[in-house]
């Protein structure tokens, strides 16, 4: 037999650009510079979409970008980060240091690498999510008062247990992304027949109150699917980016669908001038010079800002070149040179108007005025259906979402309005804290509206005591303004 010989390769040949260039990726923290916040440096070879990723890693860490200057010209990627804890410090614990060190330098090498998981109040876990224990479903649509309630009971019908949920509604668009098992099992639901009538199902609830309009060309944009979670090159899309492409899919950009059944969007009359003069404003101008697009925006300051706007650019398939970012006094000033991907800046106002409605929707998305409800109770299947339907039928709307099961704990979190537009009435949630029995209520705005004519009293703690529940409330008359 003729014996077959193969090439020979130096096994330190793959190393032999980084050894003549030096490393693809150099991350330094800093925490000597400055007085006041960590400064986080990042040096690479650059790619498109890589800011994005970085930004996301800095952001799933619940941490505050007070400033950034970024220069990603020609293929190299430099970027400066000042950066605080949620609790406005400097990092110190070299844990977290070192797993930032670790994501943002394998960013380049795989897309697979550890997302920290840090919804509502969770605590920085390093671990994966292992989503392959379930099945993700998103949903997308018009919302109405109650829809998100509609959507758990139907899951619940179904016997599917929700084991993790993320909603958001704005400009009366909802987007949902749910992770599911079968109830009895609680293995990932895999039958072909039974995931097609579950889609069915869904977006028959999603349908229900859309009045055809066959004057449009748009596509019925009422849907829920299965999911596999993948981005470009097998990436797997972090589920706030993917919310965002969820509302922007179904147009939320445009505003409501009818302006006459919307919220009030007006200022209220309790604001204060200062509040109302921190509308988000966007600007876009022309750099002839360099061939740039010079994005400019003005808007109140919270934490996943700058996410919320780099994911938005990097999914309408804009690139950034240089940009400045920076917050003072509650104010947050960001300025983006950018062009399209195939090297052009914008040309015609109306792809300038359209970039402006995108990122102001991508900037309000997170803003909802509401009373926050923080629920820890015993897990158990059909509780998200229980615990929604009980606000429903006592006038309350679910406008903004994260579900969540730590073991046999089922943690949730509700940013929750009057079905008719007005301020939740707080004495009605004090009614429901005795009708509960002993837990922790918090308010932070003492400022409430007079009450509203009396609801008929429900019994929540009734229900969870008669499934061996522990629960606890804790609310909040404070607009929504991050998590």
């Amino acid at each position: 037999m003729n014996e077959v010989y193969f090439p020979y390769f130096d096994p330190d040949f793959d190393k032999l650009p980084e050894r003549i260039n030096g490393p693809t990726c150099r991350v330094c923290i800093d925490n000597e510079s400055m007085d006041d916040c960590t400064v986080v440096k990042v040096d690479s070879v650059n790619k498109q979409g890589l800011l994005l990723e970085v930004v996301q890693v800095l952001t799933d860490l619940n941490l505050i970008i007070s400033k950034s200057y970024i220069s990603s010209d020609a293929v190299w990627f430099m970027d400066v980060f000042h950066v605080k804890d949620e609790h406005g410090n400097k990092l110190t614990d070299q844990k977290v240091i070192n797993y930032i060190k670790q994501a943002i330098g394998t960013t380049r090498e795989t897309h697979n690498s550890a997302k920290a998981k840090t919804y509502a109040n969770m605590v920085f876990s390093p671990e994966p999510n292992n989503n392959n224990e379930h099945t993700v479903i998103e949903m997308s649509g018009t919302d109405r008062p109650g829809l998100f309630s509609e959507l758990s009971a139907a899951l619940a019908d179904l016997h599917c247990n929700v084991v993790e949920a993320h909603a958001w509604s704005h400009n009366d668009r909802l987007a949902c992304i749910a992770y599911i098992s079968d109830q009895s099992t609680h293995t990932p639901i895999e039958d072909p027949n039974r995931l097609a009538s579950i889609e069915d199902h869904l977006t028959t609830v999603l349908r229900a109150t859309i009045t055809p309009t066959p004057t449009t060309n748009q596509p019925n944009q009422q849907e829920a699917k299965t999911a596999d979670f993948l981005g470009g090159e097998g990436a797997v899309t972090n589920v706030e980016r993917r919310l965002h492409q969820l509302m922007h899919s179904v147009r939320d950009f445009e505003g409501p669908p009818s302006r006459t059944a919307s919220l009030p969007t007006t200022p209220s009359d309790s604001e204060s001038d200062e509040e109302a003069g921190m509308k988000t404003t966007v600007k876009i101008e022309s750099c002839d010079e360099k061939g740039y697009s010079i994005v400019n925006i003005n808007c109140k300051d919270r934490p996943r800002l700058m996410f919320d706007t780099v994911c938005t650019l990097t999914d309408m398939q804009y690139v950034i070149f240089h940009a400045s970012i920076n917050s003072d006094g509650g104010y947050a000033f960001q300025e983006y040179f950018i062009r399209h991907l195939d090297g052009c800046a914008m040309s015609t106002e109306c792809e300038k108007e359209r970039v402006i409605k995108c990122l102001e929707a991508a900037i309000e998305r997170r803003v909802c005025e509401g009373v926050r409800l923080e629920l820890c109770a015993d897990n158990r299947v059909g509780l998200l259906s229980d615990i929604t339907r009980v606000l429903r039928e006592n006038g309350l709307t679910v406008v903004r979402a994260d579900v969540e099961t730590q073991g046999e704990k089922a943690i949730n979190a509700f940013y929750v309005r009057d079905m008719s537009g007005n301020k939740v009435d707080m004495e009605f949630i004090e009614s429901m804290k005795k009708e509960m029995g002993p837990i922790a209520l918090q308010v932070k705005n003492d400022t409430i509206r007079p009450s509203s004519p009396e609801r008929s009293r429900f019994s929540l703690s009734h229900m969870l005591k008669a499934s061996g529940s522990l629960i606890t409330l804790l609310l909040s008359s404070n607009p929504c303004k991050y998590s």
